[in-house]
């Protein structure tokens, strides 16, 4: 794992959370919660793609 990974999802999320507080103060809270809805998917595709890279490498250190 690198650090880079923790510093992208980190990156995301006080994007998103800006992002969801200016929505809601201008008064659009459905856009808000859509706003978080994609970000949280952004998260878990690079966390899925992350797991996909470790069981290959796991699948490779034991010749499954």
């Amino acid at each position: 794992m690198n650090i880079d990974l923790i510093f992208k999802i980190a990156a995301i999320g006080i994007i998103v959370a800006v992002l969801n507080q200016l929505l809601i103060r201008s008064g659009r809270e459905e856009q808000a919660m859509m706003t978080t809805l994609a970000g949280l998917i952004v998260v878990l595709m690079i966390v899925i793609q992350e797991i996909d890279v470790l069981f290959d490498t796991i699948k490779s250190i034991f010749d499954l």
